[in-house]
């Protein structure tokens, strides 16, 4: 979602720093694994294990949010890809 006055990487540095700094220490462990979004602008929140729920709610409350998302416990949000194994006897 691009947004007129931030960069990506800017979104990024800020929601982390809003993450780290203010609610992970709140949100670890309970809610490991869900995703939150976080407007950048307010401090904002929503948590909610499916990222889109999460999103809408928020939007609903702020609709000019700036967003960014993580997963609550993991060092991304998505993994691509995926192995396949093969059951060898």
């Amino acid at each position: 979602m691009p947004y007129a006055k931030y960069t990506p990487e800017e979104v990024a540095s800020k929601g982390d720093t809003i993450y780290r700094q203010r609610l992970q220490g709140i949100v670890e462990p309970e809610y490991n694994g869900s995703f939150m979004v976080i407007d950048i602008e307010t401090g904002a929140y929503e948590i909610d294990t499916d990222d889109v729920q999460a999103t809408k709610r928020l939007l609903t409350s702020y609709p000019d949010a700036v967003i960014y998302g993580l997963r609550i416990g993991f060092p991304t949000a998505y993994r691509i890809g995926g192995r396949f194994v093969v059951n060898q006897k």
